[in-house]
């Protein structure tokens, strides 16, 4: 007698389960070219071209706040406060890198030849100066005043104990004055870099950042209004031409002492002037002053430097 092996009937359904599966995942998904791109195309498409903006942008990180699901799509209000309180680092009509694409939980960020001062790293202005401390002498005094019943001994001690309480405020009062000019010269020196550190477009949704900006079309129609894509550097100059612009190698900077501005770092002064050939520290209370001497062809530059910053100097003929 012959016996037929048993088939494996449960083994062949669930192969044709898995099958079916399949199948119905593989139609049901939609065409690769629907698919939402995300940052990574994004920066692929972007980051490295040209733009051209069409409005001034602020010399900061905060940039410039667009709404593309309202209208209208900018607060212009919002923008003007910033522009009064950063300066202006990329002008209307500019052509500038696109040097970062980044998407966050409801914003994409487009930032523009560095994004912006203020970012993490960037310094601020501010020279700060401790409060000058009690002397020794001053601490031994209020203890001895502590020790005396007698009032005539308690009443020299205690004008002594005054007049150094007002030489430590007459002391604070210089190192605020000092470190108020000091820190003036540093902003104005971090104004000048803030002009040259680019700026950004924050394109902002109710929600979380939908599929559809996550396509470059769909960020090519939000920013349309401020942004024209893909500018070519012969495109650049035609603009400039007819815009009656000198198209041409930027004029050359000033040099040497002519260059010099406030707020510069030590470092930066001797980039430009060498070693300097005469040094004075000091020290103005709390502060470290340098006075710094620089003998150039012709020229002689003194140089006052607090806590590392340039605050003053002049120029003279040897």
């Amino acid at each position: 007698m012959h016996h037929r092996s048993p088939c494996p009937r449960p083994f062949g359904l669930a192969l044709a389960v898995v099958a079916l599966a399949a199948a119905a995942a593989f139609s049901s998904a939609p065409p690769a070219s629907a698919q939402p791109v995300g940052e990574e195309v994004l920066r692929d498409r972007f980051e490295g071209t040209y733009v051209r903006v069409k409005l001034d942008l602020p010399a900061h990180q905060k940039g410039v706040d667009v709404y593309p699901q309202e209208r209208p799509n900018l607060d212009y209000s919002e923008l003007a406060k910033r522009i009064k309180r950063y300066g202006i680092s990329v002008r209307r009509d500019d052509v500038i890198l696109v040097t970062k694409v980044k998407v966050k939980k409801d914003l994409i960020e487009f930032q523009l030849g560095g994004g912006g001062y203020g970012t993490f790293g960037d310094e601020t202005g501010d020279v700060s100066v401790p409060s000058a401390a009690k002397t020794r002498r001053e601490k031994n005094l209020e203890e001895d005043l502590k020790r005396t019943s007698d009032a005539a001994k308690r009443r020299a001690i205690q004008e002594e104990i005054d007049d150094l309480r007002r030489e430590r405020e007459r002391e604070d009062a210089r190192n605020a004055a000092i470190a108020a000019e000091a820190s003036e010269a540093k902003k104005e020196s971090i104004r000048g870099r803030a002009a040259e550190s680019g700026s950004r477009f924050n394109v902002r949704f109710r929600g979380p950042v939908p599929a559809s900006a996550l396509e470059v079309p769909g960020l090519i129609e939000a920013l349309g209004d401020f942004v024209v894509f893909d500018v070519r550097e012969e495109d650049d100059h035609a603009h400039a031409s007819s815009a009656g612009i000198a198209v041409g190698e930027p004029a050359p900077g000033p040099t040497g002492a002519a260059a010099l501005r406030k707020g510069m770092t030590r470092a930066e002064v001797e980039d430009l002037l060498g070693a300097p050939s005469k040094v004075t520290p000091g020290r103005e209370g709390t502060l470290k002053v340098e006075r710094l001497t620089f003998t150039t062809e012709g020229e002689k530059v003194d140089a006052l430097v607090v806590e590392g910053v340039l605050v003053r100097y002049t120029v003279s003929s040897k």
